[in-house]
């Protein structure tokens, strides 16, 4: 490109955030922000939004949105576009982050009352094409917008997801459906538009749409001759719809003079805002896109004295107040190697990468990371003491926003400190420095740890959260290490066997679906298995794709009583991942000692709730009892010993119950009521539990875990597979019934709005800056997490005061038994046989007393040889 070429870039906003957001639906529940926020609409957009940058490399960019339902069109058509369902709240919720996002790219994005992103994209096209552009490119989800391709102006239309793009000029529209760009708009005059209501000429669709013009030129020329036409039902059809015929061509077409007030001057593309768009990659939890964010801004990184120790450390090296750091390249402290550690206080701070010297340490109150250093240290055979301050924890109570990293700390409060990226690289190339470049930045840590212990202490203390890190997270942190350091053991052997299993049923599986489809063909092909149930089998059309039918799950659920094949194509996926994923995966995961030492990450979640990796045992598919099987490769430790499993029951509307006081939620609790059957008998007015079918059992119980966690219409539609009418009547009348659960909603988004935070029981807090936000998308996404941030966090609150609590209880009383997992509601253990009956008795009341609530917490148990007997 040379420095004179202009070309702009226009972008149809609303709808590829549309397309973006279906694209990654199947995956939604993998795509939420730190906050809560759901991000797979922001990442799939940010994705193709980068693509396309590397592709046309634009001198100008803008993205275009529609301003709002009401547009000239719909003075002309009051049913244009009519008909369309609401706008899923998930989807809603993130279209002011999309802009956010633009912006923190430098890219600008506008919208026009009273007129379409269309409008705002043909005007300025023709505006560049007759101003001296050398290009125009113009992106979208909507085949409507290939009227505008021009000799300079190229359309790309989406057509899987927002992944690939189908290039249209005037010569491919010709080559692909003979028209040129006027006479597509004559076709869709002729056939109209579903998805815009444009009502067309009855039962005119594309094909004889297409042989009318290619016969007759034009609309108008199609009009000028049809009295001539042999007399047919077309005739008859295109006579009496001529006015809905040409009102449908205006409607179609895209004004390219509309009355924007943007220039073409103000859509020059300056690149990226390197700070914001690192805090936004932050917020949303874009890690990939935050190590690929190139230009990493210049700081200036004044010297900083420190005393290197190689050989020995005496004394006079030691006090309380210290801060002491301790590093590995990456984050599996669990199998990597310690590269060095620092340690000091305003005064002075020392270096070494003799790890022999830890073995004769002062160990001081304070640091970063506790757990980590605790099982990093465990593994060289020195116990590390539990300390008085962690500075990562004060970080992660105070401000779950951001990760808590020591650079990100630093940026918090002024301070200046390179990226871990930055001194040890990325990827393959990540490697330890050379020592000098080693300890300047280990003891730079130290020194932002020192420089903002005073201040993190003061945060914690304004918001009442100082017992929440002594009390609660700390000691936690000391408990979670010990369940670091003990593992599991998991058996190789019955994985394999398992895994031999899954490979029978698989191949009995394939067999089977190939008999039934009369052929054999690619079972994980979307392209292939959509060919033989909609074409050769002829089962009904649900969904399609730009490419084909679409095969996604709920599809496949909607057909599954229809036909057997479906049912087993379903079977083989589930079959097929829980192979790959846990069988395959897991026994990638057994260490030497034969034990699975997963790591729990305590400072991610803004509600407090633990969560586990490498491996991720959280997500077993506990409801597939291929699924439930993996749970037979975990074994105790002896073999007189058995694994115990203590699992609160309904715990987070046992805390609705009491945050809420609703005396019918309270009353069914006490009375010891089976929660969903009460549920349904009071939503859906049956009389008797008897008469609760478990259909309506089910439907209760999404309905009320759907109330803890914000869910809306949409959502409750789709988990139920029913329309989103019925979901909102089914969710009204669940208020109705319980009054005191609405008020509590109403006065904590009440709170919420006044003080900008909600918090649980014990202080954790939940900021919410977007509660008074003037866009209704972004305020109900925060008060919808005003609701459910509460209830939730302090159900992950009570769990950890429950796990302290049993620590000490098992320390005090000297027994053998120990806490293994965390999982869920779910606390493992693995228990002696003859303290066993002790142990249980130990454990309820233990989780049961964890706090004093208006309901009774009530624990299920069960032991067994193996984690699926306990369960």
């Amino acid at each position: 490109m040379t420095t004179t070429e202009k070309k702009l870039l226009l972008i149809d906003g609303s709808s590829i955030a549309f397309r973006a957001f279906f694209a990654l639906y199947t995956q939604i529940d993998r795509f939420v922000a730190p906050s809560g926020l759901h991000t797979n609409a922001i990442f799939a957009f940010h994705t193709m939004l980068r693509n396309v940058l590397d592709a046309v490399q634009p001198t100008h960019v803008l993205v275009a949105f529609d301003a709002g339902k009401t547009t000239f069109r719909t003075a002309m058509y009051a049913d244009y576009k009519g008909g369309r369902a609401k706008t899923p709240d998930e989807f809603r919720e993130q279209l002011p982050f999309i802009k956010e996002m633009l912006e923190a790219q430098g890219i600008k994005h506008y919208e026009l009352a009273n007129y379409e992103a269309d409008d705002i994209i043909g005007t300025l096209a023709t505006q560049a094409e007759n101003g001296g552009f050398d290009a125009v490119t113009v992106v979208s989800g909507d085949r409507d917008l290939t009227q505008l391709t021009t000799d300079k102006t190229t359309v790309e239309i989406t057509i899987k997801g927002v992944a690939e793009l189908e290039t249209y000029t005037p010569a491919y529209l010709k080559e692909k459906l003979g028209l040129t760009t006027a006479q597509f708009i004559d076709l869709k005059a002729l056939m109209g538009d579903k998805s815009d209501n444009i009502p067309g000429v009855t039962k005119i669709g594309e094909k004889t749409g297409i042989k009318l013009l290619l016969e007759y030129g034009s609309l108008q020329g199609i009009y000028d001759h049809v009295d001539g036409m042999k007399t047919s039902k077309m005739k008859e059809n295109l006579i009496n719809d001529r006015d809905q015929a040409f009102l449908s061509k205006e409607l179609a077409t895209i004004d390219l003079d509309s009355p924007i007030e943007i220039k073409l001057d103000d859509t020059i593309f300056q690149g990226a805002d390197y700070d914001r768009l690192k805090k936004f990659y932050q917020e949303m939890g874009f890690q990939k896109f935050l190590e690929d964010l190139e230009g990493v801004t210049e700081k200036v990184i004044e010297a900083l004295d420190f005393t290197v120790v190689e050989d020995v450390v005496t004394p006079d090296m030691f006090h309380d107040d210290q801060f002491f750091y301790l590093e590995i390249l990456g984050e599996d402290y669990q199998r990597e190697p310690i590269i060095g550690f620092a340690w000091g206080d305003d005064k002075t701070i020392y270096v070494s990468k003799n790890v022999d010297l830890l073995k004769d340490f002062q160990f001081p109150k304070n640091t970063y990371d506790f757990k980590k250093n605790k099982v990093l240290l465990g593994r060289h055979g020195i116990d590390y003491p539990l300390v008085d301050f962690d500075t990562m924890l004060a970080k992660y109570l105070y401000s779950t926003i951001e990760n808590n990293k020591i650079s990100t700390i630093a940026d918090l409060f002024g301070l200046n400190l390179p990226d871990d990226d930055v001194v040890y690289g990325k990827g393959a190339k990540r490697a330890v420095p050379f020592d000098d470049v080693l300890y300047d930045h280990l003891a730079r840590k130290v020194d932002v740890l020192v420089k903002t212990h005073v201040a993190l202490l003061d945060k914690l203390r304004e918001n009442d959260q100082e017992k929440l890190l002594s009390e609660m997270e700390l000691p936690l942190a000391n408990v979670l290490a010990k369940m670091e350091i003990a593992g599991i053991k998991v058996s190789g052997g019955v994985l394999s066997e398992i895994g031999l299993e899954n490979e029978k049923v698989i191949a009995d599986l394939t067999a089977e679906i190939y008999a039934l489809a009369g052929e054999t063909f690619n079972i994980n092909s979307p392209k292939q298995l959509g060919v033989i149930l909609f074409e050769k089998m002829q089962l009904p059309v649900i969904k399609k794709t730009k490419t084909g039918y679409s095969t996604a799950v709920d599809v496949l659920e909607q057909l599954a009583p229809q036909a057997p094949i479906v049912d087993k194509i379903l079977k083989f996926r589930q079959i097929s991942k829980i192979q790959s994923t846990y069988v395959t995966g897991l026994l990638g995961e057994i260490m030497a000692d034969g034990k699975i030492h997963t790591r729990y990450i305590q400072d991610l979640t803004q509600t407090g709730r633990l969560s586990s990796v490498q491996p991720n045992l959280q997500n077993i598919p506990v409801r597939l009892a291929e699924g439930r099987k993996i749970r037979k490769a975990f074994l105790p430790d002896k073999s007189d010993s058995v694994l115990l499993s203590s699992d609160y029951s309904q715990i987070e509307l046992r805390v609705l119950a009491h945050i809420s006081g609703d005396e019918h939620l309270i009353a069914a609790f006490n009375e010891g009521a089976d929660i969903h059957t009460a549920t349904a008998m009071r939503v859906f007015g049956i009389e008797k539990p008897e008469d609760v079918t478990p259909n309506d059992r089910r439907n209760a119980k999404a309905v009320n875990f759907g109330v803890v966690y914000g869910i809306s219409d949409f959502g409750l539609s789709n988990n139920l597979g029913i329309s989103r009418k019925a979901a909102k009547t089914y969710i009204d009348t669940y208020f109705e019934r319980y009054p005191d659960i609405k008020k509590y909603m109403e006065d904590i988004v009440r709170s919420a709005k006044d003080k900008g935070f909600v918090e649980t029981l014990y202080h954790r807090r939940r900021n919410l800056p977007e509660i008074n936000a003037r866009n209704f998308s972004v305020r109900s996404f925060a008060e919808r997490t005003a609701i459910n941030s509460p209830i939730q966090g302090s159900a992950a609150d009570i769990l950890k005061v429950a796990m302290i609590n049993l620590d000490q209880a098992l320390t005090v009383g000297g027994y053998q038994a120990k806490m293994l997992l965390q999982v869920h509601d779910e606390i493992v253990l693995d228990v002696p046989h003859d303290e066993l009956d002790e142990i249980k008795k130990l454990v309820k009341t233990t989780m049961e007393d964890a706090i004093a609530l208006k309901v009774p917490l009530l624990v299920d148990e069960n032991s067994g040889k193996t984690w699926y007997e306990a369960k």
